[in-house]
């Protein structure tokens, strides 16, 4: 039999270390490189506005760095953005067989948006479909 006593080991907490801890000198180490010199915005107040907006960062980045935000927006109202921009968009292929692909591909996305459930209240939004034969001969008179 063991000595009850001994069954307990006394289990020693960690303590943080006394001095510098490691993310403070890396920060230390990174500014006597000059790391943080001549940063873009030195010297100019944070843009603090806006931060009610629980989307705020996402929507400042879009805007600082320029990036197309049409991919945040529902797939119904993507697909009717995309056929707005038809054929102007189609203007840099020169294959129509390529053309007919890509709308044929959109005509599909469309309809299987319209067979995807819906969550919370029904949409009225629809994208429509696109006549390929129209679409092409719209194509030819740009090209």
């Amino acid at each position: 039999m063991t000595d009850p006593d001994r069954r307990f080991r006394r289990v020693r907490r960690w303590r943080p270390p006394v001095g510098e801890s490691r993310v403070e000198k890396m920060i230390r180490e990174a500014t006597e490189r000059g790391d943080f010199d001549n940063l873009p915005g030195m010297g100019r107040p944070l843009d603090l506005s806006g931060l009610d907006d629980p989307d705020w960062w996402a929507k400042q980045k879009i805007r600082d760095e320029n990036l197309d935000s049409s991919a945040l927006l529902p797939p119904t109202l993507q697909l009717r953005k995309e056929r707005e921009s038809f054929p102007e968009s189609l203007r840099e292929f020169h294959d129509e067989d390529a053309v007919r692909a890509i709308l044929a591909d959109f005509n599909t996305r469309v309809k299987q948006d319209r067979l995807r459930p819906t969550l919370g209240p029904a949409s009225h939004l629809i994208a429509r479909t696109v006549d390929v034969e129209e679409m092409i001969a719209r194509w030819r008179e740009l090209r």
